[in-house]
């Protein structure tokens, strides 16, 4: 089910952005074999007690492999014949060392995507260096503007870096990558580098800075707290409200609702007055709890929204209403998007266990049980 139904995808497991991306093409349909470490070196990427429970697993098959061992390496191989995108999350020149590189694919399979998700990219001075999320940011300019005026960058999780110019944008890759190769007939490499694609986030940004409406100094600015009408605000109960009251016609139902629609205030878009406004619009805030503001702006247009914690996210009413959370093995989680009228995503499947795959994935190769087994004793596979 789903619009990429019939994509074949090999992923070879690793961490945070490439499995996100990966699991945005499984949600969409494609079936994707993810390729476990089965060599007993070291541990195995992925969950190592328990039921697995990550949802950037879901919807996966498994199968260990041994990719130090020429004979594992030669079963990718034939599995990257009959795919449609192989993906790997190693630094640069590793998968090259290991045999399966995107010239030695390419021979194999000239049909083949080869996605590859680093934090550098596969060339420049830091390429060969480790880093996180974090780190690229900081180098790509989008950490910097994010935090309080006077006060050190804030971490905004590692959803610039990891998920959105990272995992998402190897989705968008790929997905491009597969609609040339229809006019083409011939596979590429994708070459999806969180600290480029961190940067793509900030392309508005850029914009607002070359016509004069964005400053370089943090928490100076219309979107990143400056502005008192886009900010958060403390409740009587020590809750908090989201207000992003831009347009005058919003900021007009803000002001309404806060009971100060006559009262002298500073001009909106005067920032030598938002000190004063930020001042009055705490002090009003503070005076009655967060729901019962957003009892009182509910069905407006003043922008106000409560800040939820993820579980009372999981239940608002609108989240309920679109279904957007989602029980997958046991566990709540965030159901596939987008949404598509005609080819539906189906339910994911929980993760599946290292190597749950193995037998199966090896039969359809053509191998028989007892070669399976061989390979097993041998450390090929698991």
């Amino acid at each position: 089910m789903g619009p990429l139904d019939g994509v074949r995808v090999i992923e070879i497991a690793s961490l945070a952005p490439a499995p996100f991306g990966c699991m945005v093409l499984a949600d969409l349909g494609a079936d994707v074999l993810r390729v476990d470490r089965a060599d007993r070196s070291g541990p195995r990427v992925g969950p190592r007690v328990g039921p697995p429970v990550d949802p950037l697993q879901r919807g996966r098959r498994s199968i260990g492999l041994n990719l130090k061992d020429p004979s594992g390496v030669d079963l990718l191989l034939r599995l990257i014949e009959g795919a449609d995108v192989l993906v790997e999350g190693f630094r640069p020149g590793v998968a090259e060392r290991l045999g399966f590189g995107p010239e030695e694919c390419a021979r194999r399979n000239p049909r083949l995507i080869f996605g590859r998700m680093t934090g550098w990219g596969q060339e420049g001075p830091l390429a060969p260096t480790a880093g996180h999320d974090i780190d690229y940011i900081g180098i790509s300019g989008a950490l910097a503007p994010i935090g309080r005026a006077g006060e050190r960058p804030v971490p905004p999780l590692n959803l610039v870096g990891d998920f959105g110019g990272g995992g998402m944008l190897l989705a968008v890759g790929i997905l491009a990558a597969l609609v040339e190769r229809e006019r083409s007939g011939l596979g590429q490499v994708v070459d999806a580098a969180m600290v480029d694609g961190s940067a793509l986030l900030t392309s508005f940004i850029y914009g607002m800075r070359a016509t004069g409406t964005w400053r370089d100094e943090r928490g100076s600015n219309m979107l990143d707290g400056g502005a008192p009408w886009y900010d958060t605000y403390e409740t009587a109960d020590g809750g908090y409200l989201a207000v992003g009251a831009i347009e005058p016609q919003f900021y007009a139902a803000l002001l309404d609702g806060l009971g100060l629609a006559d009262a002298d205030l500073p001009a909106q878009l005067d920032p030598s007055g938002w000190p004063e406004l930020r001042r009055r619009f705490a002090e009003v805030f503070a005076t009655r709890d967060r729901d019962e503001w957003t009892e009182i702006f509910a069905g407006t247009d003043a922008c106000v929204s409560p800040v939820l914690s993820m579980t009372e996210a999981i239940k608002h009413p609108h989240a309920v209403a679109r279904k957007a959370f989602i029980d997958v093995g046991g566990v709540t989680q965030p159901a596939p998007a987008p949404r598509f009228g005609r080819s539906a995503a189906g339910h994911p499947a929980p993760p599946p266990r290292p190597g749950a795959d193995t037998d199966s994935v090896l039969a359809g190769l053509g191998i028989s049980a007892d070669q399976v087994a061989g390979l097993r004793a041998s450390g090929v596979v698991a």
